[in-house]
């Protein structure tokens, strides 16, 4: 079963989501830069929180970013909305290949997906495509209601931030 979820963007630069199965979520988009600088904004924190964070999500921000973006290195992005009360997301590395992979768990909750972003040249331009696989339907449904309803939100503002 593949289902188109959602799609953003101008026409050159369209943002995909689609759902495959009952656990699979495949979002894609072409940026119009190289991939070792798409690379970097998924690497960086300084880059990485300039656009996760989707405007929409008012008052919502990203108070710590602490990446060690390796194989074996680990993540923490705590999120805030004002108040005390923060949000955690977290993880580990599991492979990371300067300019082409990057795959990661998302360790936060029993029901969190193992992601995987591709950097893919395409002459001087990035087919990112972004994977992730849930460990259960329900999973999936889940997150489709949350955080994967933002990303087309997320690539066109990283694409925003890329040099032109």
């Amino acid at each position: 079963m593949n289902q188109q979820v959602n799609s953003a963007g101008g026409a050159q630069n369209r943002t995909s989501v689609e759902r495959k199965g009952d656990r699979e979520l495949v979002v894609t988009r072409t940026f119009n830069a190289p991939p070792s600088t798409v690379y970097r904004a998924w690497s960086q924190p300084e880059l990485f929180q300039r656009w996760w964070v989707p405007k929409s999500a008012s008052g919502v921000s990203l108070v710590s970013c602490d990446m060690d973006v390796r194989t074996g290195g680990k993540y923490r992005l705590e999120f805030g909305a004002g108040g005390s009360d923060t949000m955690a997301f977290y993880g580990k590395y599991l492979e990371v290949v300067p300019n082409e992979r990057i795959v990661w768990t998302n360790d936060e909750g029993e029901e969190g997906a193992v992601t995987t972003v591709t950097f893919e040249d395409q002459g001087g331009k990035t087919l990112l495509n972004l994977h992730e696989i849930y460990p259960s339907k329900e999973a999936l449904e889940e997150a489709l209601q949350g955080g994967a309803a933002a990303l087309p939100e997320q690539l066109e503002q990283l694409d925003e931030l890329l040099p032109a």
